[in-house]
């Protein structure tokens, strides 16, 4: 069996361009501009987005109809949610040091990296299951945490992969191991 997985990442907000923790906030008008200019997809056998507004503006302005799969939701940041890196590394640098450097370590009490990546390599492994081809719409952490699952690199390897808003990653799967596809 073989499985297409077609990624992308929502677009740009204006939490992301301030380097603020996600709340559910919407894409600004540019991002949904850029996405209703981008080229074509393939067809899809299934289509998926997280929750989230901004992943389900991003598939509209891509003229998807995804179905919501809460497995596909942004990590969860806990009570950093709404906040900046900057504001954390004043406030509690331990505590930013310990989670990009233990990926166990939820110290916003959230979701731990670890358990991202779980919850990623699962919903995976349960597209794998279908004979064609899969696009999901999400978040950075989520596409950073199938990418090293994909590479099978260890957790620590999540920082190691920049995600840009309307990034599209190919993947596919030959029913035993998946793969990155580049494409020109």
């Amino acid at each position: 069996m073989n499985t297409r997985l077609t990624w992308i990442c929502h677009g740009a907000t204006a939490a992301s361009r301030k380097a603020l923790f996600p709340v559910d906030e919407p894409l600004e008008a540019k991002a949904r501009e850029e996405a209703g200019r981008m080229a074509a997809l393939p067809r899809a056998d299934h289509i998926a987005t997280s929750p989230a507004l901004r992943a389900r503006q991003t598939a509209d302005a891509l003229r998807l109809q995804a179905r919501i799969d809460p497995a596909l939701g942004d990590c969860d940041h806990g009570r950093w949610a709404g906040k900046s890196i900057a504001a954390l590394e004043d406030e509690e640098p331990e505590n930013l040091l310990a989670w990009m450097t233990k990926p166990e370590a939820a110290p916003h009490g959230g979701e731990s990296l670890l358990d991202l990546g779980k919850r990623v390599a699962g919903w995976m492994e349960s597209q794998s299951t279908f004979d064609g081809h899969v696009i999901a719409i999400t978040h950075a952490a989520i596409i950073r945490a199938a990418i090293t699952h994909a590479l099978q690199a260890p957790p620590s390897s999540f920082w190691l992969v920049d995600v840009e808003p309307l990034a599209v990653i190919r993947m596919t799967r030959n029913g035993r191991r998946w793969s990155l596809r580049f494409q020109h």
